[in-house]
């Protein structure tokens, strides 16, 4: 067995710019994975992945976006419509009332036009700092953190902050990010967690980032997996007991019939 201790790490600060680099080297073409046009489409676009994969919002929206153009169709479209168009996304009632409450707010505020500061955003029905952060890094080029459930759990796990709180989390982010990489450093470590560090049986053994991770979280898993295990009968103990509480049922059952 290999004793030899695992080399220091570098503070969470001095760390975070080498962890960047590494994303972007592994990750070159890492961008938003919702497919949109304009603002009002990736508006709409992220109110719908709530609780939802990209993949299924991505398979939606091109007929959505075919339907309603303008957020005053939005604003004044029969919820029933649209909920038929969303529908397969999950929560479709609740996500019908936010597309139209935010839409209803952008023709009253903004004159139709999604607003492009953050402030702004935030102020709309169904929008919080993770969307409105989505929608400034992508549709206005403007730099921003989105903590989504992958960021929030990497970040923790690579040591660059303990808050759980995402609002926490993307202002500890703000701090050892430069700012003109929040938006790249984003879109890096959702796709580093949704390929490699998964959140219970990541692969250290193939990940990029191995060698600046101090795997918080990861051995606690490991131990109450393997603990799990050991305290689990074997396969072959758990067959027969099963096989026993069957005989036991069916002569219970064959003694019934006789009565």
């Amino acid at each position: 067995m290999d004793t030899t201790p695992a080399p220091k790490l570098l503070p969470a600060r001095e760390r975070a710019g080498l962890i960047n680099d590494t994303l972007k080297s592994l990750y070159p073409d890492a961008t938003c994975a919702l497919t949109f046009e304009n603002p009002l489409q990736l508006l709409v676009a992220t109110i719908l992945s709530a609780q939802c994969t990209d993949v299924r919002v991505n398979k939606v929206t091109p007929a959505l976006f075919a339907r309603y153009k303008t957020a005053d169709d939005y604003a004044t479209c029969d919820p029933k419509e649209l909920e038929q168009f969303i529908k397969s996304t999950g929560f479709f009632r609740n996500k019908t009332k936010n597309i139209r409450g935010c839409c209803q707010a952008i023709v009253e505020r903004y004159s139709g036009d999604v607003p492009g500061k953050l402030e702004d955003l935030v102020t709309l029905p169904g929008v919080g700092r993770k969307t409105a952060n989505v929608i400034l890094g992508n549709a206005f080029q403007t730099p921003g953190i989105t903590v989504d459930t992958h960021v929030g759990r990497l970040s923790r796990r690579l040591g660059l902050t303990r808050q759980s709180d995402p609002v926490k989390v993307e202002f500890a982010l703000m701090e050892i990010i430069p700012q003109h990489e929040w938006t790249t450093f984003s879109h890096g470590l959702i796709l580093h967690g949704r390929n490699v560090c998964f959140a219970r049986k990541p692969r250290c053994e193939t990940c990029g980032l191995a060698n600046l991770c101090p795997k918080i979280g990861v051995s606690t898993q490991l131990k109450k997996k393997r603990k799990k295990k050991e305290d689990s009968p074997p396969k072959t103990q758990r067959a027969k007991a099963t096989k026993k509480r069957k005989e036991i049922g069916r002569k219970k059952a064959q003694n019934a019939q006789k009565k």
